[in-house]
Parts: C-alpha cells; structure tokens; sequence
C-alpha cells in the first residue's frame, strides 16, 4: 500500500498595489461631518477632503489654515487627509 500525496500548488503573483499620489495643500473651509476643502499647493485647484481614520481615531484637530498632506484619489474623486504640519 503507498500513500499518494498531492501538495496544492500555489503561485503567488508580485501585484504592487499602486500608490496615490500625495500633495500638500492648506485648508480653506471646514464641513460638517471631518469634511475640508483644500487648495492644494502645487496647482491652484481646490479638492474635497476627508480625515483619514488614524486622524480621527488619535482626535487630531484639523483648523483653517493647516498645511495638511492629502492622499488623492487615482479617479479624481475625495482626497484623504493623512497628516497635518
């Protein structure tokens, strides 16, 4: 009697996730609910941005006129507010 033994094989594929792109811009308004419009600094445009959850978890205050880094998002929709300086 012999044992037939059959290892699955499995091929883990090298996916790198993509990174946002991250910029700095100062916050001009604040919004209810940790919702901030932000110019950003490279361009003159101005972007919808949200408290990323560390930020809201540690109660980091974020006021008009911070410098913030913001993580944008690849569609072009809300950008995420990672760190304030």
């Amino acid at each position: 009697m012999g044992f037939l033994v059959i290892y699955p094989i499995v091929i883990l594929m090298n996916i790198k996730k993509e990174q946002p792109e991250k910029v700095y811009g100062v916050v001009i308004e604040a919004m209810p609910n940790t919702i901030f419009r932000v110019k950003l600094q490279n361009s003159n445009d101005e972007n919808i941005a949200y408290l990323s959850g560390k930020m809201r978890k540690n109660r980091i205050k974020i006021m008009v006129g911070d410098k913030v880094l913001i993580e944008l998002d690849k569609y072009g929709g809300k950008g995420r507010i990672v760190q304030r300086s």
